[in-house]
């Protein structure tokens, strides 16, 4: 790996700046700059980030660090600093105004001073791999970037390119269609993480594996069909919306429950009564509970300590499971555990007239009594 420091000015920086809606491809340096590579996010600094750039310039205070990869004889891309760069390019582009002063309206004293700014820049030369290792090396400061961005670094490519039309541009196709059912931003990558996470359990495999397989491919066509059909088909099980379907699993669900239609209207009055339920206390888990049946997805409450105390009490300290078995043994409480005399998905309810105190063997096996 071959390293170069040197100093470049912002005049040169944002000579012939261009930012292509479309492609979403930013350069800078009449071309010779690359400022947003394929695996780099859409630019993410909030306004206070951004004027803060540039008020650091026109103080003559030293901004940290940028790094460029040489990309050819005399083009680089950059590494680390895209968000400073773009701030500084959209301002000297009068994109954006500070203290109500766009830099068409200051002084040609103060756009020198601006203009003439010396930029701190490593370039470094190598292969791909070395790049990329630097890549991560140097990704320590500032808006660090998500395990999916570093990903999209490793496996850019004429796939990953269509996948971020998709899922990871502002107001893209995946946030039009399933903003409400996924947590996280489609800028930060977390929409396309989510999608390629589901269609790599689907085939066993995981999203490294995924990428690495699909990284060539023309588009990202497949995974945009298998979202979507995930996310109709999850409209059309759970047509009424609550804010709990935030953030489930769905393609996991979909992996495993996708050839499934569960009548609407006893599904939807299955869901009503489970949000009603006061010893349910993980809602979000309702759905996965009612395609799957796993009662533990729901986190029955548990029985209080008071609750605990009452049984163990009432049952002398013994297990009624050992009496049964003609073991006569009393224990101590922290050597049992609370179960429903009659199980929740029976109707039991999470109250003291309920609770038995089992020891941790039998409780453990559950054995019926």
């Amino acid at each position: 790996m071959k390293i170069n420091h040197t100093r470049i000015k912002v005049r040169d920086i944002v000579d012939g700046y261009t930012d292509n809606q479309q492609t979403g491809q930013v350069s800078g340096m009449n071309g010779k700059l690359d400022i947003r590579p394929a695996y780099q996010r859409e630019f993410v600094y909030k306004d206070k980030q951004r004027d803060s750039v540039l008020e650091t310039i026109q103080k003559g205070f030293p901004l940290n660090v940028i790094y460029w990869a040489k990309t050819g004889a005399d083009t680089f891309e950059v590494l680390d600093g895209q968000q400073r760069t773009i701030s500084i390019c959209q301002y000297c582009n009068d994109e954006f105004s500070i203290d109500f002063r766009y830099f068409h309206n200051l002084t040609p004293e103060e756009k020198d001073v601006i203009l003439d700014y010396e930029l701190d820049v490593y370039q470094c030369e190598g292969t791909d791999k070395e790049k990329l290792d630097w890549f991560q090396i140097i990704n320590i400061a500032g808006e660090k970037l998500t395990n999916q961005e570093l990903r999209n670094a490793v496996y850019a490519g004429t796939w990953l390119s269509d996948a971020k039309k998709r899922f990871s541009a502002r107001n893209c196709a995946a946030e039009r269609l399933a903003k409400d059912y996924l947590t996280g931003s489609a800028i930060r990558q977390d929409y396309l993480e989510t999608a390629i996470s589901w269609i790599a359990a689907k085939e066993n495999t995981t999203i490294e594996d995924y990428m690495a397989k699909h990284q060539n491919d023309s588009n990202a066509g497949a995974l945009w069909s298998y979202f979507s059909s995930v996310i109709e088909w999850v409209k059309s099980v759970f047509p009424e919306y609550r804010k709990e379907m935030k953030g489930v699993e769905w393609g996991l669900l979909f992996n495993e429950f996708g050839t499934q239609f569960p009548d609407v209207a006893t599904t939807e009055a299955e869901v009503k009564r489970l949000m009603m339920d006061e010893d349910v206390t993980a809602k979000k888990g309702i759905y996965e509970y009612i395609l799957s049946g796993r009662e533990k997805t729901l986190s029955i409450r548990a029985f209080t300590p008071n609750q605990k105390r009452e049984a163990y009490e009432r049952q002398n300290h013994k297990c009624p499971y050992c009496e049964a078995e003609g073991v006569d043994k009393e224990w101590k409480i922290d050597e049992m555990e609370a179960d429903h005399i009659t199980p929740w998905h029976s109707g039991g309810r999470t109250i003291s007239e309920n609770c038995k105190m089992l020891c941790k063997s039998h409780n453990r096996q559950k054995g019926g009594i």
